[in-house]
């Protein structure tokens, strides 16, 4: 609180003036992807709302400052399952990426002009998708240097010959001077292929409909012979009920994997005569659900042992694995972040993305001491925004376990009100929003997110709920989702609520809900379930999950098998669980917004909600935006909606914003 704070500064909650503001949000950002090691040079992605979306390439020199790679007009974004992920890859200088114009590979060497395609055009626009590339040096598969990738086609002969786009590994020269190769073909889906040292052997993750990766997925070897051609595939782990992820091979030649077959992704390695070897075992998650290619949660480092990411009770931190010693569990490295993902190895430590709770997601190295698990020294590669104010304006995330249906044991972060500047009104409670992430097979992580603080420097309480199904408390937790979506999330959700109103934390009265995708389908789901929550806000949420089984795209197109049920045969089901069948029980306001190029969420069903709001003559917003597909990337519409929607909520909770804001389209008010 400011030293001169006086009676002036007594303000209603909501209507706190921060400087947090919704262009801040967007000014300078940069979403961090991928980054990797190329000799001394470090790279990684960034995503830009400032420039429309687009994915930036960034090379750091040693003793240099971070420069841009890809010329105007290359953006480094795949489509492969329309999350994409994975779309670029370095090697000696060398770089190769997925364009997200056109879809094709480009190859940008040192020296060239302009990136070069090495890939055909296909028949249709974006026919042919490509992702997860590594570059093969020469003389391994054949004469000159190789790439091999995961391909999706979306060509009319593919799609007429399988009745959905077909998913394969494939090589091709690194000149774009030969034709493609098939390496593998036939599970619906394939990742992760990783070429041995010496190009011996193929290593890859596929698994088949209705599973996603995370329910079920094989780590597959090949040994490789000229051709290339790959020869006597064989299962190594993983299927049935076992999800693989990452597989690598490490410096001894051993094939390593993460594995959640205890319950918990964990550490394996594949030994002598093909034993599977538990390595650092613990009560936490080595991995993840693999929503987007390359996601990497362990490292091998320069002196023998393992760099990963632990995480737990909705934190991530840092760990060294020695694996002399395979019984030991991770050591934990304090390095003050409370959130990491990305690991890659560099001489004396580890690359990573990272943040803590007053520091965004970065790229950053750590140097390790050697031999011990000692942070010497945390360098944030990019330089950190300058937001013109301090950390004093930021409010922390408290892990929150709270009691929801049946007595299970539900799991947020709270995120308290906080403005340095003003005090609320003697004895006022703050609203409170229930934030839901997407998936819902997903985490709320917990690190720095500004347009969590733009809520609680004005006023609001949020609580970001890892509800049953979320990622970050281990398989049994993550299943309780299992043919329960639209159950266990509104119930979690709910309770959270009323937890929070009921031990004096929050205005009970003042109760909001918002979520994006199947964030947003758990916002609309709790509205037409009871009238715990006072307004909703749905960012491209799904409102008919039938629509969304028979429409979605082939990543997600059997996702809905194990959460409702296998459609059509579960019909009833999903009429009893879609929100737009219910939309008799809507009584409170409701903000929508939505792409309306968004191809995994059709407008249509936003249009669906809004018709019932306005025939039930309900307060609404409704903002669709041009170009935008499934989540905003664009700082314009990114601003636009958040400030649209803290308008919606001074509407209904009764109170201005400090913010001048154009009313939006909406009616009810």
């Amino acid at each position: 609180m400011s030293a001169d704070m006086n009676a002036d500064a007594t303000k209603t909650y909501g209507s706190w003036p921060s400087p947090i503001t919704a262009e801040r949000l967007v000014e300078g950002a940069a979403n961090t992807g991928d980054i990797r090691a190329d000799g001394r040079d470090v790279w990684w992605s960034e995503g830009r709302p400032s420039e429309g979306g687009r994915v930036q390439l960034v090379r750091l020199r040693p003793g240099g400052s971070p420069e841009d790679v890809l010329p105007e007009g290359f953006s480094a974004r795949t489509r492969v399952h329309e999350y994409g992920g994975a779309a670029w890859t370095v090697r000696a200088g060398v770089l190769v990426f997925a364009n997200w114009t056109d879809q094709r590979l480009y190859r940008l060497a040192p020296g060239d002009a302009a990136p070069v395609p090495i890939t055909a055009e296909p028949e249709t626009e974006a026919g042919l998708r490509y992702a997860d590339c590594t570059i093969v040096p020469a003389g391994q598969w054949g004469p000159g240097e190789w790439l091999v990738a995961v391909r999706e086609s979306h060509e009319p002969a593919a799609v007429k010959a399988h009745g959905e786009a077909v998913n394969e590994i494939v090589a091709l020269p690194l000149d774009g001077l030969g034709g493609e190769r098939v390496l593998v073909t036939g599970p619906d889906f394939v990742s992760s292929p990783r070429p041995a040292a010496d190009g011996s052997a193929l290593a890859w993750t596929q698994w088949s409909h209705p599973d996603m990766p995370w329910d079920a997925a094989e780590l597959m070897v090949a040994a490789i012979e000229a051709g290339p051609r790959p020869t006597g595939a064989q299962a190594v782990a993983g299927g049935g009920r076992e999800s693989v992820v990452q597989p690598e091979w490490g410096p001894d030649g051993a094939l390593w994997f993460a594995s959640d077959r205890t319950g918990w992704w964990n550490l394996y390695r594949v030994g002598a005569g093909g034993q599977v070897e538990a390595v650092a075992p613990v009560e936490a998650e080595i991995g993840g659900p693999q929503w987007v290619f390359g996601e990497r949660f362990y490292a091998f480092l320069d002196d023998g042992r393992i760099a990963c990411s632990v995480n737990s009770g909705g934190f991530a931190h840092l760990g060294i694995v020695d694996p002399t010693r395979p019984e030991e569990s991770p050591t934990r490295v304090e390095t003050g972040l409370t959130w990491l993902s990305d690991l890659a190895a560099v001489p004396g430590g580890v690359l990573l993305v990272g943040g803590g709770p007053d520091d965004e997601d970065a790229p950053r190295r750590v140097r390790l001491a050697p031999g011990t698990a000692t942070a010497l020294q945390i360098e944030r590669l990019r330089p950190a925004r300058d937001f013109g104010f301090d950390a004093e304006w930021f409010s922390a995330p408290r892990p929150i376990e709270f009691e929801s249906a049946a007595g299970r044991t539900a799991h947020a972060l709270l995120y308290l009100p906080k403005n340095p500047d003003v005090r609320a009104p003697e004895g006022a409670l703050p609203p409170l929003i229930v934030s839901i992430h997407g998936g819902p097979t997903a985490q709320a992580p917990a690190v720095l997110n500004l347009r969590i603080q733009y809520w609680t420097s004005r006023g609001f309480a949020v609580a970001d709920v890892n509800y049953g199904g979320s990622t970050g408390y281990g398989r049994e937790y993550r299943n309780l989702l299992y043919d329960a979506w639209g159950i266990v999330d509104v119930e979690d959700c709910t309770a959270v609520a009323r937890h929070l109103a009921d031990t004096g934390v929050v205005d009970g009265a003042k109760l909001a809900i918002r979520g994006g995708s199947a964030g947003g389908y758990t916002t609309l789901a709790a509205l037409v379930a009871g009238d715990d929550f006072t307004a909703g806000a749905s960012h491209f949420g799904v409102a008919d999950i039938a629509a969304l089984a028979r429409h979605t795209h082939k990543f997600e197109s059997r996702y809905l098998d194990r959460l409702v049920g296998p459609y059509p045969e579960a019909e009833a089901v999903y009429r009893a669980r879609s929100p737009i069948n219910h939309t008799e029980h809507l009584s409170s306001p409701l903000a929508v917004f939505q792409g309306l190029e968004d191809e995994v969420v059709p407008p249509a069903q936003a249009e669906l909600i809004v018709a019932a709001l306005k025939e039930k003559q309900l307060p609404y917003v409704y903002l669709a935006f041009e170009g935008e597909q499934h989540g905003f990337r664009r700082s314009e519409n990114i601003i636009r909606a958040l400030e649209a929607e803290l308008w919606f909520y001074g509407k209904v909770f009764g109170f201005d914003p400090a913010d001048e804001i154009e009313a939006p389209p909406g009616g009810g008010f």
